[in-house]
């Protein structure tokens, strides 16, 4: 069962903070770490990331169930570096075949896994501590984007967890009719193919229908829309966009020095 509920106290005081501050904060940081391929700065940036984790009122076990998706690209990450990498050079550690293992296959891998998940979880500790009404309110009033975007954007997000309850109708509606992989590899490969495609044009058939009746209750019109919440951005808010920007600048510029003095102690 997919959740998008907040799972954060509602007291922390990252946790209330604005649901556009913090999108804009996780992006700030996030997107700072892609200036360098070294993997200090995300490190770095991970260590800060889970130090601050109480503030926004997340327990580390639920954030470990949230963000284990990631763990499955990481694996893919490291299976097609093994067997594709450009740069195999550094010590040899395993080669069998195409599967070829060097200290530089595994630096590079390192680097690009701590990335992933240094990138990634500031987006996940947002949505964990954020209301959708209330990111689709503060969407409208605070970053100005078009009522028709963050309302329909919001009515989408509702969607997800029906994806899960989805795909266990169709796998349960198969098996019932004796449509069974088994223990063969290639079958499953091919049934799991073909109930993402059932699940795709099911999906595709509730945005259409879900997209006519939100025109016809006149989501569509032209005239400016009352607001019933209001979401204020304060001085706070701000301060939590500079501290992310800060942050990731020091993670950053640390990588930048340790990466100079690198060469003089090898």
């Amino acid at each position: 069962m997919i959740s998008i509920e907040p799972v954060a106290a509602p007291g922390a005081p990252l946790a209330r903070r604005n649901p556009v501050a913090k999108v804009a904060a996780a992006l700030v940081f996030s997107f700072t770490l892609l200036a360098t391929l070294d993997p200090v700065a995300p490190a770095i940036a991970i260590a800060l990331e889970l130090a601050v984790l109480p503030l926004f009122g997340i327990r580390y076990r639920v954030l470990a169930r949230r963000a284990w998706p990631l763990l499955l690209s990481a694996a893919g990450i490291l299976v097609t570096l093994v067997l594709f990498a450009a740069d195999r050079s550094g010590r040899v550690l395993l080669d069998a075949g195409p599967v070829f293992v060097s200290t530089g296959v595994l630096l590079t891998a390192l680097g690009l896994v701590l990335r992933v998940f240094a990138v990634a979880l500031p987006g996940v500790i947002v949505f964990a501590t954020t209301d959708p009404t209330d990111l689709a309110d503060a969407l409208i009033q605070n970053a100005k984007a078009p009522a028709r975007f963050a309302i329909g954007a919001l009515a989408a997000f509702r969607l997800v967890p029906l994806l899960g309850q989805e795909w266990q109708m169709i796998s349960m509606a198969r098996r019932a009719r004796g449509v069974d992989a088994g223990r063969n590899p290639v079958a499953k490969l091919r049934l799991f193919a073909s109930t993402a495609f059932a699940l795709l044009v099911g999906a595709i058939r509730r945005g259409t229908r879900l997209a006519v009746a939100m025109d016809a209750r006149g989501f569509d019109a032209g005239t400016p829309r009352t607001v019933a919440r209001r979401q204020r951005f304060t001085r706070a808010d701000g301060l939590l966009v500079a501290g992310a920007a800060v942050l990731a600048a020091a993670a950053l510029t640390t990588s930048i020095v340790l990466g100079s003095f690198r060469p003089l102690i090898g």
